[in-house]
């Protein structure tokens, strides 16, 4: 038998996928793994064990309101009748259904990942989830003492350190004590996709409780997960910024290109930078492309005695103490003090503007090259005693944390002095 559709309505879709399985597994979608086609939640997973699926996929951002779940149970009754073992699986929203709704369908085990308890505005604060509660749907949404039973087995995974969905395992724990709780630290929301494992997921579905082993396994399938190494990268750099050092040591991995956005790159090259030396292969294991230049020696420094250096890597102006860009000079190319004019700087035997948009976006152009329409030069700008950058009626000015920006109303911030004994 094909997997066909068995259930639907302006919420959700039901599809039913059959397999060779005793058990009959519920697999709830969240607010990416949304209704498309037959697609099922975790599909090919459940494909490789051939699992009997009964895949409940939201149409909308609606949390499998009880309006549709009450005529999709009698819609599915004849299945359901078929097995008396029944387990569902889903996170985030997905966890949400599992844990509500395991009375209806008679669930003896729920996996819930990352699981909200409401988005009720008046149940909880989730600045996340609580815009897409809809009173006409969602009356008494939060989960119930009467949809939780002390014979059923719930297995709830999530981060402690995330406070939205802390917030949410509180107030399921003490409706649901008995509950089997594991951590996935410095990962957020994405518990889904940092444990996404064929393997892993059969455990889950069908392997006796066992502390000690789910974390065994959950360790293996974070080692090769390129989506956790982000995540744990994004979460520890605001608390430890030390440990982004002890994870390029002691990992090997390989993050790709897209991974961070310009902003984390930023933010990752300034604590490597400021930490340590950087390597090549430390950038490549993040997912950041090299563009190395020759050396320079020339330093402008700002008033914190920090020297002005374009950030090959970010492509950014910044500044750094005079340590950190001796040791990482391949990509801290110091702006060179020569009087008024265009900024350069020169990469590879070749010499770079540095232009910039009004969104103080930058980037490299080559000197006998034609600028790209809303992109204009930077003018260095030499007075008596000091040097300003200029965009447009902007000037540069920096901040003792080597963040610099252009600012409208000049001070002494956007003055910049030659290093000493270099002039």
């Amino acid at each position: 038998m094909e997997k066909h559709i068995i259930f639907e309505d302006d919420q959700i879709r039901v599809i039913f996928q059959p397999g060779s399985s005793r058990e009959l597994i519920f697999s709830f979608g969240d607010l990416i793994t949304r209704a498309k086609g037959l697609s099922i939640n975790a599909e090919k997973s459940l494909q490789k064990y051939d699992f009997n699926v009964i895949g409940v996929m939201p149409k909308q951002k609606s949390w499998f309101p009880a309006s549709s779940m009450q005529p999709m149970y009698q819609a599915i009754k004849p299945i359901l009748d078929q097995f008396e073992l029944r387990i569902a699986y889903g996170g985030s929203m997905g966890g949400y259904a599992a844990i509500k709704y395991a009375n209806l369908f008679g669930f003896q085990r729920v996996v819930s990942m990352v699981p909200q308890y409401s988005i009720d505005p008046e149940d909880i604060v989730d600045t996340r989830y609580g815009m897409f509660f809809q009173p006409n749907l969602h009356a008494n949404m939060r989960v119930l003492a009467e949809d939780v039973s002390t014979t059923r087995e719930y297995i709830v995974v999530y981060d402690p350190y995330c406070r939205e969905d802390r917030a949410h395992f509180e107030k399921l724990q003490a409706l649901i004590p008995h509950v089997h709780v594991l951590h996935l630290p410095f990962t957020g929301h994405d518990a889904i996709a940092v444990l996404a494992s064929s393997e892993l997921l059969n455990d889950f579905l069908r392997h006796p409780f066992d502390a000690p082993y789910f974390y065994q396994k959950m360790r293996r399938v974070k080692k090769n997960s390129k989506f956790y190494y982000r995540k744990v990268i994004e979460n520890l750099l605001t608390r430890h910024r030390d440990a982004l050092g002890e994870i390029l040591k002691s990992n090997s991995f390989q993050l790709d290109p897209q991974f961070f956005d310009a902003k984390q790159k930023q933010t990752l090259l300034r604590v490597l930078f400021n930490n340590k030396q950087v390597s090549e292969q430390d950038l490549q294991k993040l997912g950041i492309t090299t563009f190395l230049p020759q050396e320079n020696r020339s330093l402008l420094l700002d008033q914190f005695d920090h020297g002005l250096v374009f950030n090959v890597i970010s492509q950014k102006i910044e500044s750094y103490a005079a340590g950190v860009i001796a040791l990482n000079h391949k990509f801290l190319i110091p702006l060179q003090p020569k009087g008024t004019g265009l900024v350069y700087v020169q990469v590879q035997d070749e010499r770079y503007m540095v232009v910039m948009n009004d969104r103080q976006v930058m980037k490299l152009v080559l000197a006998q090259d034609e600028l790209a329409t809303g992109m204009h030069p930077i003018l260095m700008q030499k007075y008596v005693g000091y040097y300003t950058l200029n965009y447009k009626e902007l000037r540069l000015s920096s901040d003792e944390f080597g963040q610099v920006f252009f600012v409208e109303n000049a001070d002494a911030s956007c003055q910049f002095v030659v290093q000493p004994e270099q002039i």
